[in-house]
């Protein structure tokens, strides 16, 4: 593993930021998006990182397939033993079992390859979720077959288990039926097999005699169109078995017994199918963590209009409480009563001409218990700011809660929250009336510091002194609330229906300048704290978004990973094919003729029989398909190529044999030349074979 630490740790970063909701948010296609981290995480847990960490693991080639492709049957007849449950009723395989030689059974048994599913041994039956292994002295050691759930279960859960299943295998055995080959649903998984470069050979079950030959076929061209031409393709005739659970006879099976046992027996070829499908797998994270890269950044977006919606409601909330302090609202209802009272009783006068006069007042208030006319009306001015910031706060969650249930996002994040927390949601805070009276009173206690700090200097202090400091400072803080067009005056007066008098009172003691700078201020910093107050009622709906964004980095963190993998992907020794493969990220146009393994250079892959081939040293015999295969080849002399055309290499120095020309496959004359009868040549060509 010496040689891949740096791309498995690149790995393993990547696992780590994968290992979060990214999307929480319902975003455009969000599902998708879900779907695609569900399967990537498992992936990585299931295949990669496993595989990458003991890369000479035993290989673990995958069954799979639609419904009642017979993948369980082919399984138990491949291994001679009834170790998997056909049978007629959907779905058939409700826990996957596992069959691997006695040799490779610590393997398996122990969780390296998909650790999320628990192990059951011996003869017990696996329950939904698990992992039956079982062992079979058949199956030679180095290859484990895993019988998969149906691709297109009606059980979601199944067909999650069988795309997870397929995704941390070696090699896939993909079967399908004569009657269902065409289908959608299989292709869509044959497609990402091209995609990801995945070692596949599809199996063609239930085949009825009179379809022999022309299913396969027709079969074989649609993988060609497909993208996978040259795909191990094998043929299961349709036969009557004397009973549900029997196992097909031993010679329907045997070409893909003798395929996997070859595979099997030689270390090179189970070296190269690792690699073919490890490095295909890797080159896909190319494109598929920064598709995930992007997904969250759409969270974010949507996250940040969320936010905006906030922002939006709460400053309306915020103009509104503006609204109510310019109108002269706040100076009508029982502040006005009391300020009637505090002027019509001559209060105001006693109270400003010595402080005689207030302390006259505060004794008398004693021994009667009513509260002097100065402290009602500043009570009464208290109260009707605290009932304007919380009718603020109230429209302001109420119109938020509105735009966040009409965006597909924020009803999903709501509905999360639950109804209780809903309804809270819709209405002010119950903490807000407590926070208002305590802002209130914080302001209050600012303007009378500012009356004092006016009232310093050498000009006015005596004339504050005269009139007193809560006595200007209550003047001042309805002077706050007058509806004024500017600030020439002081319109208390008008607002209450008070004498002339009272309305020049500040004037008379600050003057007309200072007076305007003393609202200005007092004004700002109350609409200061009511911000600050509305701000923490939106704290109520934005905390729900704290809880389930990705962190601010999380994109950045995805892609940076992405380069990093790509970065260490060439500590992976890998044929010439998958060397471009890696490159590019991944594979959409494939060479006629199919994928192959990755070769070590210059080394040929042990295919079995109908195999493709690498290239070969000098003096080395091609594995071949047996009617074609031939000896070596001499030096200068050009390799008797079989029916698509191959040629080996010429050393360097040898001559070309004479030019001749090369003649199509179905060429009468090339077929002649092959050996070929007239009635062989008849069928190919479709018309009457030339006497030979």
């Amino acid at each position: 593993m010496s040689g891949n630490d740096g791309l498995l740790g690149a790995l393993r970063e990547l696992r780590q930021h994968l290992d979060r909701d990214l999307f929480p948010l319902a975003i455009g296609n969000v599902e998708t998006d879900r779907r695609a981290l569900r399967e990537l995480t498992g992936q990585l847990d299931d295949y990669l990182i496993p595989r990458l960490s003991v890369i000479d693991a035993p290989l673990l080639a995958v069954v799979g397939g639609s419904t009642g492709a017979g993948k369980s049957t082919l399984v138990n007849s491949l291994v001679d033993e009834n170790v998997s449950e056909p049978g007629v009723l959907r779905p058939t395989t409700l826990a996957p079992t596992l069959v691997t030689n006695l040799a490779d059974r610590e393997w398996f048994a122990a969780q390296h390859v998909l650790p999320g599913l628990p192990r059951v041994t011996g003869s017990a039956r696996g329950e939904p979720g698990t992992l039956r292994v079982v062992t079979s002295s058949i199956l030679p050691p180095g290859l484990a077959l895993l019988d998969a759930p149906d691709i297109d279960s009606v059980v979601t859960a199944n067909r999650e288990l069988a795309a997870q299943l397929l995704a941390a295998a070696d090699l896939w055995l993909f079967t399908t039926t004569a009657a269902r080959y065409a289908d959608e649903v299989p292709w869509g998984f044959l497609r990402l097999a091209r995609e990801r470069s995945t070692a596949l050979a599809v199996i063609l079950s239930r085949v009825p005699p009179e379809a022999l030959g022309v299913v396969k076929k027709d079969l074989a061209r649609l993988l060609e169109v497909n993208g996978l031409g040259g795909t191990e393709l094998f043929e299961v005739p349709e036969l009557v078995l004397p009973e549900e659970n029997a196992r097909l006879p031993r010679s329907a099976v045997q070409p893909v017994v003798d395929w996997l046992t070859a595979i099997a027996a030689d270390a090179q070829s189970r070296a190269d199918v690792v690699r073919q499908t490890l490095s295909g797998a890797l080159g896909s994270l190319a494109v598929r963590v920064p598709a995930l890269a992007d997904a969250v950044d759409r969270q974010h977006a949507g996250a940040k209009e969320l936010r905006s919606m906030a922002d939006a409601s709460y400053a309306v909330g915020l103009s509104s409480f503006d609204e109510g302090m310019l109108d002269g609202s706040l100076l009508r209802g029982e502040v006005l009563a009391r300020w009637q009272d505090f002027i019509g009783t001559g209060d105001l006068m006693r109270s400003l001409e010595s402080r005689v006069g207030r302390l006259r007042d505060r004794v008398v208030a004693l021994f009667t218990g009513r509260p002097a006319p100065e402290s009602e009306l500043r009570v009464a001015l208290e109260s009707g700011v605290e009932a304007l910031i919380r009718s603020s706060a109230d429209s302001a969650a109420e119109r938020l809660l509105d735009s966040w249930s009409s965006h597909p996002s924020g009803r999903a994040l709501l509905a999360d929250a639950g109804v209780a927390t809903v309804g809270r949601l819709g209405r002010a805070s119950a903490e807000l009336r407590v926070k208002a009276e305590a802002a209130v009173r914080a302001w209050q206690g600012y303007v009378l510091e500012l009356v004092r700090e006016e009232g310093a200097e050498k000009r006015t202090t005596a004339r504050v002194t005269s009139f007193g400091v809560n006595g200007a400072g209550l003047l001042l803080m309805l002077a706050v609330f007058a509806s004024t067009g500017g600030l020439t005056g002081i319109e208390v007066g008008i607002a209450g229906g008070t004498s002339v008098l009272s309305q020049k009172l500040l004037e008379a003691v600050f003057g007309d300048q200072a007076v305007r700078t003393l609202t200005v201020k007092a004004r700002v910093d109350l609409r200061a704290r009511v911000a600050a107050l509305l701000g923490e009622e939106a704290t109520r709906f934005t905390v729900l978004l704290d809880a389930v964004e990705p962190p601010d980095g999380a994109a950045a963190a995805l892609r940076a990973t992405a380069r990093a993998v790509r970065d260490h992907l060439r500590e992976l020794p890998v044929g010439e094919r998958q060397s471009a493969l890696l490159e590019g990220g991944h594979q959409d146009a494939l060479p006629e003729g199919g994928r192959q393994a990755a070769l070590p250079e210059g080394r040929q892959t042990s295919l079995p029989e109908g195999g493709r081939q690498g290239t070969l040293p000098e003096g080395r015999q091609a594995a071949l398909p047996e009617e074609v295969r031939r000896g070596t080849v001499p030096e200068g002399h050009q390799v008797a190529p079989p029916e698509e055309g191959r040629r080996g290499t010429v050393p360097e120095g040898g001559e070309l044999p004479p030019a001749r020309p090369i003649l199509p496959a179905d060429d009468p004359q090339a077929v002649r030349e092959r050996g070929r009868t007239p009635d062989a040549v008849r069928r190919m060509t479709g018309g009457e074979a030339d006497e030979a």
